[in-house]
């Protein structure tokens, strides 16, 4: 059964050569728009978490906007990180199946219903192996990245090694995170899958 958030970028073969000098520039205005996404995103969980609490269910309309949050993050750290060409579209759509059109597909199926007061209640605890082992990967991730950078720079290529891992990383944030945001309920893969 796959996890209740999913990514997948569309990487081409080849891309410019310029991309990785410019892309993280091109980016910032999609940057300052995430942090504050990701500050609502934060804020909602937190009173999500008294929903919870207090119902045993999370109102669509808050998970509908941790979604927003999380794809337009993706969809900003993936143009940054020239995984693919084209611009990220200035979009906020509040639904849990990615709207399409772009090269990063990011679905979630929220849990809605039926929750887990306890490891809602507990959640911070909880997510503590899941953040070792999502932050191991992610200095792997970093290093990949790095190398990444210099490949495409001379060669317009990403070692499939290393763009294996920048997507390893990538899910495995996106996986967290909603964890963490409480959007489900379903523990992140302690795996480097």
């Amino acid at each position: 059964m796959a996890y209740p958030a999913q990514i997948d970028i569309q990487t081409p073969d080849k891309i410019a050569n310029w991309r990785p000098l410019v892309h993280w520039i091109m980016a910032i205005p999609h940057f300052i728009i995430s942090s504050v996404l990701t500050t609502l995103a934060e804020i909602v969980a937190l009173i999500a978490w008294f929903a919870i609490l207090f119902t045993g269910r999370m109102p669509a309309g808050m998970a509908n906007v941790i979604c927003l949050a999380l794809r337009y993050q993706a969809r900003t750290q993936a143009f940054a990180g020239f995984l693919h060409e084209e611009y990220p579209p200035f979009d906020f759509s509040t639904t849990p199946g990615d709207p399409g059109g772009t090269s990063v597909t990011v679905n979630f199926v929220p849990a809605i219903g039926g929750r887990n007061r306890l490891t809602c209640a507990l959640r911070i605890i909880w997510m503590i192996p899941a953040l070792v082992v999502t932050m191991i990967i992610a200095i792997i991730g970093g290093i990949c990245w790095l190398i990444g950078f210099f490949a495409v720079l001379f060669t317009g290529r990403w070692p499939a090694a290393m763009h294996i891992w920048v997507m390893k990383t990538m899910r495995a944030s996106l996986r967290l995170n909603a964890y963490a945001l409480l959007l489900v309920d379903e523990y992140p893969p302690l795996s480097f899958d």
